[in-house]
């Protein structure tokens, strides 16, 4: 059975131009948190020289120059545009591993009896659903169609598509990406089979199996394989569950007051509880951490951990216990920048181990459980913080910064645009 790439063409920045139409075919960047740096940037941007993760303020002054769209990150949209993309590829494919945010492997029926016609009628579907470019690329393993799906975005006759399965002169299209592009291939193994004569996909193809053994071991040999069209990386259909779930942040200025640092732990446990419940689990052990910026003179660092008696998601007893360890990583005479929340020791919901001399009863929990439910889902339909913890709705100067910010009308009512018929 064939398995296809299918792979979003710059997604932060195309989800950003498909909530607003005005910047389509403009040069964007997207900004990290608190607008630090470009973590993301379109083909326009890309094409004017923009390097990845130049930090803002020394970008600035060039961006202007050159007229290109400055956008503050938004991850909520992202998200969202990600659920949406993969529901979309679920519906037209056989079975599924999302690979990343905007990544996903897919197998599609052998019975197709055109597999391009397949793929144009998804990417015109997901472009005409979402705004979302797509380049996909088909193979009879999962390293083919990683160099398919590259070839697909790199060779514009393609328009988007390339299916490395029936394609004539396989060889010389192997030949076109680089070993350094090749899925697997690191900057150490990338060197030595440079050094080896291997540079792009065909001569690692062919390379002697025993010499790529001695170097690059089983994994090595598997990679070849996979190039040779012998599957075995298999489909990853079901997630593996988190072993550790982690919020940490920035500040947009340093934090001297432990009003301040607890406020920033309250809202990242929040979040990091709110996350344990999406992902069915609960936690046996909370850590919290805070630092100064890496490159002062007089660096600090502290954390504190706390394990809980019966392991639970819920964001009230996690709250209480967090903001007690607060006072045990605060430091006044320091300038802290960023404070964190690691969940550890996750466990299924389906399991839950209580002892005889718990205080919690078991009715008592079904309740807090669905007051928890209840708060996601209002938090859910009607927009992020509808319904939050006193805490976390203080305003401080710390809180992330985002001057560029666009609108999040897919996951928030009062965003949605309004028309005047």
């Amino acid at each position: 059975m064939p398995i296809a790439l299918i792979d979003s063409n710059n997604f932060y920045a195309a989800c950003e131009q498909s909530i607003d139409p005005s910047i389509i075919n403009r040069p964007l960047v997207i900004l990290s948190n608190n607008d630090g740096c470009i973590i993301a940037r379109n083909a326009e941007a890309k094409a004017l020289g923009i390097s990845m993760g130049l930090p803002y303020f020394i970008a600035r002054n060039k961006l202007n120059k050159l007229d290109i769209e400055v956008r503050s990150s938004n991850y909520a949209l992202y998200a969202d545009m990600s659920q949406r993309l993969m529901s979309l590829i679920k519906e037209n494919c056989e079975a599924i591993e999302i690979y990343s945010i905007d990544e996903a492997f897919v197998k599609v029926s052998s019975n197709s009896c055109n597999l391009n016609h397949w793929a144009r009628q998804l990417r015109e579907t997901i472009y005409q659903s979402l705004g979302l470019p797509i380049a996909i690329g088909i193979g009879t393993t999962k390293s083919q169609s990683k160099l398919a799906n590259h070839l697909a975005k790199t060779t514009a006759c393609h328009a988007g598509i390339f299916n490395i399965c029936n394609i004539s002169e396989q060889d010389k299209w192997l030949e076109k990406v680089a070993i350094e592009k090749v899925w697997g291939i690191g900057k150490k193994l990338a060197y030595w089979c440079r050094l080896q004569g291997i540079r792009n996909a065909r001569q690692l193809r062919d390379t002697p199996s025993n010499i790529l053994k001695k170097k690059a071991g089983i994994e090595g040999i598997r990679l070849q394989r996979e190039l040779q069209g012998k599957e075995c990386f298999i489909l990853s259909i079901t997630s593996k569950p988190k072993k550790e779930t982690c919020v940490s942040r920035s500040f947009s200025r340093p934090i001297t007051r432990i009003e301040e640092l607890r406020h920033a732990i309250a809202i990242h446990v929040i979040c990091a509880s709110e996350k344990l419940r999406s992902q069915k689990q609960y936690a046996a052990k909370i850590t919290i951490f805070t630092r100064t910026s890496l490159y002062t003179s007089t660096f600090y660092s502290q954390s504190a951990t706390h394990y809980l008696n019966i392991p639970t998601n819920n964001s009230k007893i996690l709250l209480s216990e967090t903001l007690r360890l607060t006072d045990q990583i605060f430091h006044p005479n320091y300038l802290l920048m960023k404070a964190g929340v690691i969940m550890q020791n996750l466990l299924s919901e389906e399991y839950l181990q209580l002892h005889l001399f718990s205080k919690r009863q078991p009715k008592e929990i079904t309740k807090q459980e669905r007051l928890m439910e209840t708060i996601d889902q209002l938090n859910k339909h009607y927009g992020r913080n509808t319904v939050q913890w006193g805490l976390c709705g203080l305003n401080y100067a710390h809180q992330n910064l985002q001057k560029y910010s666009n609108s999040s009308a897919t996951t928030c009512l009062k965003d949605i645009p309004i028309v005047i018929a």
